[in-house]
């Protein structure tokens, strides 16, 4: 997403004017669960449906829509102080109009290092320092790997039918080398399109299948293992790949147990 410079919005959320409690909308799943872990009683006043953490924000709080799919009239009639959008996740035109009535915080997510970033700008923005700085701290110190030796060849599935994998600019890709694997679609950006023969043809020795967005099952998992025998076809919690924010605090551990399931013969 670019935004014209005239545009106010903000990819700097400390030149933001907030009062002191903001009414704050989230379009962002990964972040609206951030904000509960910094403030959970923030003026949260809306979130999209996607945004499924906290369930009690879920089921007690407006929803505008999806993250791409926004409606933006009722964005307006809840008159947050606030809008959090995303670059990858939400769209330009969208955020755009809203910024026409509202301060939108726009964030560009695409590693660990921004995901900890944001972290702590959120704490400054929102009054809430001390905690953003634990969180942090605690993904930083979680995710201090020690080296693994050589990576394994892998591929990420995030979407079937057609078949869709991720490149080396996104959020996966940079959680992915963290847990010890060589994404063999690293030559590429976003999210190609692949088939059985382009996944022969990478040769991973383990295939990765996302719970989100497409729900991969089991049932894949032995379709696919026929269609690429040899291949070490593991179902991953998409949840703990793909949102950063203080999901990442369980994400640490979760890689670390992935890399044992790696070496497990069965």
């Amino acid at each position: 997403m670019h935004t014209t410079p005239h545009m106010p919005v903000y990819t700097n959320p400390l030149l933001i004017p907030l009062a002191a409690r903001p009414r704050v909308i989230s379009l962002v799943p990964s972040l609206t669960e951030l904000l509960y872990e910094l403030r959970p009683e923030a003026q949260v006043v809306g979130l999209t449906r996607f945004c499924v953490h906290p369930s009690e924000w879920y089921h007690s709080l407006p929803r505008v829509g999806g993250t791409k799919d926004v409606k933006t009239g009722l964005v307006q009639e809840l008159a947050p102080d606030l809008v959090i959008a995303s670059r990858e996740e939400n769209v330009q035109e969208q955020v755009e109009l809203i910024a026409t009535f509202t301060n939108v915080w726009l964030t560009d997510i695409g590693t660990l290092d921004d995901t900890i970033l944001v972290i702590r700008e959120a704490g400054l923005l929102l009054d809430c320092r001390f905690r953003a700085e634990n969180i942090a701290a605690e993904i930083e110190t979680g995710f201090d790997f020690p080296a693994t030796g050589t990576p394994v060849p892998a591929a990420y599935l995030i979407w079937r039918n057609p078949y869709m994998t991720v490149g080396s600019d996104t959020f996966i890709h940079d959680l992915m080398t963290r847990a010890g694997f060589r994404n063999v679609f690293g030559s590429q950006l976003r999210y190609p399109v692949v088939d059985i023969d382009l996944l022969r043809e990478a040769a991973p020795e383990v295939l990765l299948l996302s719970s989100e967005p497409y729900p991969f099952s089991e049932k894949h998992v032995t379709e696919i293992r026929v269609l690429l025998p040899g291949v070490k076809v593991l179902l991953v919690d998409g949840e703990l790949f793909s949102w950063y924010g203080s999901r990442l605090l369980h994400s640490a551990p979760y890689l670390r147990s992935l890399r044992e399931r790696m070496n497990d013969p069965s």
